[in-house]
């Protein structure tokens, strides 16, 4: 395993000058890693996560190990060698691209679109390269289309091929009005790359990205090609696993065809932080918050005072995260086989951990006469119910059509869960059962009543 050092600062002259690197900070918990692994345990248990996790601080690895199978057929285990279709975080890939063009002076990001894209709609004439890289372009996203996956998922299509299943929609909103992610942006950037650069996308970012820093496991994912350590993907149905659907990977596209190891994705956070890829004014430039926790690529916030950034991603038989703290050195990459994993979430949570932003929620004990006044059927709209049952010491939850997950007790009538990002609450007086549910989710809190008995 290769350890990587951050370039020295100023900080480390001193130590450079006697042959000594600056030793990297350790995490914030002392147990760092029994703590992340038993918050990584609970994933295993209820067999939603299958893959590869590191995570680092200053460019050493802290955590760096497989879980599952790479190949669920013959039972090959996942390693942090094993190479993962990356979905989204492809997009910061491309952005990248787009800002050495621009350092070339080959384009601005303040261009229109129909300046490189010929066939641009009037309705186009408004929208910058920049409306592309933070989703706020007013294209409606291809893969919204109503039953694109169903019906043209397998087919391959050219780059102006798929622009052309939107180009002539209507615009959602007034570029640069709202915020509304948006693949056909990111293909369309693609388009640009292969017009300004004059080489494939595929080659552009292997020639300009991937070869110069290292990343000897990183590239374009054609289903074709025989690629050494690559992961089958898998998806859930009622009968359990089964292999994703196909995927053409020409749709993905500079949206979301790259495919990468963990250990390289640590080479790319440390080209981020040491300036090995992009200007100073670029980086600032990628990630800066353009008023919707987005940058270029990445998705750009702060977790109780520290920078965050980081993004997700999803493709057929596959879920990633990958989750930094630059001013801490902390990097959390998830990489999973599995297209329900949620990645994101759990590169998110370790990350966190490291930096001493996240503290791991701790269940109380609750006597099983209170835990019973819980139980019942909740009805959050006419086709989606969450029922609620006992399992000992804790509740599981399972809604229409979806897998069990358990939830414990933080305090009475208040709930957390391990694998998902999710509380549940509960409106509850005296010994009566609860007369509602209350789910707390991805910023919402969505009331569910309790169903009525059946006669």
């Amino acid at each position: 395993m290769k350890i990587l050092f951050s370039t020295i600062g100023a900080a480390g002259l001193l130590a450079a000058a006697s042959g000594a690197l600056a030793a990297p900070r350790a995490c914030a918990p002392a147990d760092y890693v029994a703590q992340a692994r038993a918050l990584i345990a609970p994933y295993l248990e209820a067999q939603s996560f299958s893959g590869a996790i590191l995570v680092a601080r200053d460019g050493a690895p802290v955590l760096r190990e497989g879980f599952g199978a790479a190949d669920r057929e013959w039972d090959v285990a996942n390693t942090p060698d094993t190479k993962f279709r990356l979905g989204s975080i492809t997009k910061q890939f491309t952005a990248t691209a787009i800002l050495q063009l621009a350092e070339q002076g080959k384009l601005s990001v303040d261009d229109p679109i129909s300046k490189y894209y010929a066939n641009a709609p009037p309705a186009w004439s408004k929208v910058t390269i920049k409306h592309l890289l933070t989703h706020t372009s007013g294209i409606p996203s291809y893969t919204g289309l109503p039953g694109f996956f169903e019906k043209s998922s397998r087919s391959p299509l050219t780059p102006d091929g798929i622009i052309k299943l939107t180009r002539d929609l209507p615009l959602e909103f007034e570029p640069g009005a709202k915020y509304a992610y948006d693949n056909t942006g990111y293909i369309l950037l693609g388009y640009v790359i292969e017009k300004v650069s004059g080489e494939p996308y595929a080659d552009y970012v292997g020639k300009h990205i991937f070869t110069p820093l290292g990343m000897k496991d990183s590239g374009y994912d054609v289903s074709g090609v025989i690629l050494r350590h690559r992961a089958s993907g898998y998806q859930g149905s009622k009968d359990g696993w089964k292999n994703a659907d196909y995927l053409d990977m020409t749709l993905p596209y500079a949206a979301g065809s790259l495919y990468s190891t963990v250990d390289d994705l640590l080479v790319w956070d440390r080209a981020l932080a040491d300036g090995k890829i992009l200007t100073p004014a670029s980086r600032q430039a990628m990630f800066t918050d353009y008023g919707h926790q987005y940058g270029f690529g990445w998705k750009v916030d702060a977790d109780a005072g520290h920078e965050r950034v980081g993004h997700g991603g999803g493709i057929n038989g596959f879920s990633t995260g990958i989750s930094r703290y630059p001013k801490d050195g902390v990097v959390a990459v998830a990489l999973a086989n599995y297209g329900a994993s949620p990645s994101n979430y759990l590169a998110e949570t370790l990350a966190g951990l490291c930096a001493g932003t996240y503290h791991p929620p701790k269940a109380i004990a609750l006597p099983a006469a209170t835990l019973d006044r819980y139980v019942g059927a909740y009805v959050l709209s006419p086709t989606f119910t969450l029922t609620v049952t006992r399992q000992g010491d804790q509740l599981i939850t399972q809604g229409t059509n979806q897998g069990p997950v358990p939830f414990y007790p933080s305090a009475p009538g208040e709930f957390f869960a391990r694998i998902v990002n999710a509380r549940i609450s509960f409106t509850q007086s005296g010994d009566a059962p609860a007369t509602a549910l209350v789910l707390h989710q991805g910023g919402k809190d969505q009331t569910a009543p309790r169903a009525a008995a059946k006669p």
